[in-house]
């Protein structure tokens, strides 16, 4: 054996990494899910729990983790470690333990396993808190896996923070992000309010996965100065804020769709106002201080009696 040989061996085993990939790398997503299915099927479930699997995951910082976690608890009955452990999520050990040659349940973005196979793991638990909306909500459909959002080998899920809920939502929500960072918003970017106060992220019944039944009740239960009822109703606003208020943010006041008085004009045309005209020439009521709203105040309703014009 040479000396250019030798070194040559000795460079490929100590200096290039060898990539240890897993036996059913090669499994189509098909072949994979039909294995797991057959596995379920016959049980064989660890008779050591976790002590198995933390034989060869035991130095993955990541995997131990979940002891730090509420699903690592091990006096709560609630909690996977507490009944078939690992194995309560990542399915029936088998002879995986051996050589690895057996494939077990994974999830996130590399797995080969489908969202909906994914997703009822953890619905297998929480169909009662989370699924009755999540099978028709949009992030379903969409193919969004619960681990897309949900850290469970943690001990604090970003998710359930309300920081963090903000920051996961407008990492896909890319127009909901701009909207929220500009000059009149809802307080999102300070973390006084969270997406989820007004939306549901598992789906609802309602519109938009709105936690109330219409877009009306959710603004009205924090506005509730707006709710009335009012003797004289102005009809946009009883029908949909949304009207005339973007309520992820806008770069008008009170979050308003376009300023006064272009957004009113949109419905009432000015021909014929008594206020249009003023001494200077170019300029009138309209274009001045709070245009529309220096007459009419109280745009979203009035109990003067002589209030239809919203003007008290």
């Amino acid at each position: 054996m040479t000396i250019l040989f030798r070194f040559i061996m000795i460079f490929t085993l100590f200096v290039i990494p060898i990539a240890h990939a897993s036996p059913w790398n090669d499994l189509s997503a098909e072949q994979l899910e039909s294995q797991l299915k057959t596995k379920f099927v016959e049980g064989k479930y660890s008779s050591k729990g976790a002590d198995s699997c933390l034989m060869c995951h035991k130095k993955d910082t990541k995997v131990m983790a979940i002891f730090s976690s509420t699903h690592g608890l091990l006096d709560s009955s609630k909690s996977p470690m507490a009944g078939l452990q690992c194995e309560s999520c990542h399915g029936p050990l088998g002879k995986h333990n051996r050589g690895g040659k057996e494939p077990m349940i994974s999830f996130g973005s590399e797995s080969k396993l489908s969202s909906d196979s994914q997703n009822s793991i953890c619905l297998g638990c929480h169909e009662s808190d989370k699924g009755n909306g999540w099978h028709s909500s949009m992030h379903n459909l969409e193919q969004v896996t619960c681990v897309s959002c949900h850290e469970i080998h943690t001990s604090s899920d970003p998710a359930l923070s309300l920081e963090g809920t903000n920051d996961l939502c407008s990492s896909c929500h890319l127009q909901e992000k701009a909207d929220m960072n500009m000059r009149s918003s809802h307080p999102l970017k300070w973390g006084d309010m969270s997406c989820i106060d007004c939306h549901d992220p598992h789906g609802s019944n309602n519109e938009k996965s709105l936690n109330t039944t219409s877009i009306n009740t959710t603004c009205y239960s924090c506005h509730a100065d707006k709710r009335g009822p009012f003797l004289w109703e102005h009809a946009p606003v009883t029908e949909d804020c949304t009207s005339c208020h973007n309520p992820h943010g806008s770069v008008n006041d009170n979050l308003l769709k376009q300023r006064a008085p272009l957004l009113c004009q949109q419905c009432h045309m000015d021909d014929g106002h008594a206020s249009r005209i003023t001494n200077k020439p170019g300029i009138d009521a309209f274009g001045s201080g709070r245009s529309c709203l220096n007459c009419h105040s109280q745009i979203h309703g009035s109990n003067h009696p002589a209030g239809s014009n919203f003007s008290h």
